[in-house]
């Protein structure tokens, strides 16, 4: 590793804490300024109770003294606190039980839109307008347009209330058949989308014409240099891709049920449960910040020519 990158991954290092102390700084202070609290919803609280839970919370303390000492708990303990809704539990208990679901739930999920991903939008780029090609793009286009949760229910009440060949609960291992499906749609068609623009201009460059009238053979060509080059916009993609898929897709995991990291999360807006909130967004902002860092010196390994600045 040469000065110049290991100066960049330093920088992009002080960035990425820099980005993770300010999307700390206003999810703290913007949900402070939504009007009501954690407590408010509780059944037949007295006032003088919900005090004595403010307090035990430090919630009845000034905002920027609670700001200073949520972030003194991260940067000496790695604490987010206990959880307000889930007495007993801590944030950071909660977030390693749901994560425990929820990688394994998007790594498979991203794997298998990778490897769809670039597989279709090859051979779209090499039939190009052809039939294959337009039966490809039409699907991917339906695929990105389509939300998630308009696909993850679409697939629930098929195979899961309409054929009963599925369980609509994610808890099982067949149970988690339809969410790796449906997180696996979106990006797996925007991945054959990229594949194939980008295939595309790369093989229109003039080392390629270069190399077919040197008599190269077609597999070398693809697989070579053609293919290679042309996953650098798949790179940039994957890396947050992958984070969002990781840390679990919100919509999906409440839709099927999957005790993830993302059903926790929506549990926690729902319920105004503050650290809980503060701790799943840290988590998530963390991860992408990491894999935009991992995205950019894979790019000087899948093409040595890209300069790291």
């Amino acid at each position: 590793m040469n000065t110049k990158t290991l100066f960049y991954i330093l920088k992009r290092l002080g960035l990425a804490v820099l980005t993770v102390w300010v999307v700390i700084t206003v999810t703290f202070f913007v949900m402070r300024a939504v009007p009501g609290g954690p407590f408010v919803g509780e059944k037949a609280i007295t006032p003088a109770a919900q005090a004595a839970l403010e307090a035990k919370y430090g919630l009845d303390k000034p905002v920027f003294e609670q700001y200073l000492t949520y972030l003194k708990d991260i940067v000496t303990k790695f604490d987010f606190g206990p959880s307000l809704k889930q007495r007993g539990m801590d944030v950071i208990d909660i977030i390693i039980d749901g994560m425990k679901t929820s990688i394994k739930l998007g790594l498979i999920a991203a794997f298998i839109a990778l490897i769809t991903g670039i597989v279709l939008g090859s051979v779209a780029a090499l039939r190009r307008n052809s039939i294959i090609d337009k039966i490809i793009m039409v699907i991917t286009t339906a695929f990105v347009s389509m939300p998630s949760f308009i696909m993850g229910t679409f697939l629930l009440i098929i195979f899961a209330v309409n054929l009963g060949i599925l369980p609509a609960n994610g808890t099982t291992v067949s149970g988690m058949i339809l969410p790796v499906i449906t997180l696996s749609l979106y990006p797996g068609a925007y991945i054959t989308r990229l594949t194939r623009s980008s295939m595309l201009d790369v093989l229109g460059q003039d080392y390629i014409r270069t190399a077919k009238a040197k008599g190269v053979s077609s597999r070398s060509i693809i697989f070579g240099h053609a293919l290679k080059n042309s996953l650098i916009p798949v790179i940039t993609y994957f890396g947050p891709m992958l984070a969002y898929i990781v840390t679990g897709s919100l919509v999906v995991e409440k839709i099927f049920a999957v005790p993830g990291i993302g059903r926790a999360f929506v549990d926690s807006i729902t319920g105004r449960d503050y650290p809980l909130i503060m701790g799943t967004t840290i988590v998530l902002a963390t991860l992408i910040v990491i894999m935009n860092l991992v995205s950019d010196i894979l790019y000087k390994v899948v093409d040595p020519r890209i300069n790291l600045e």
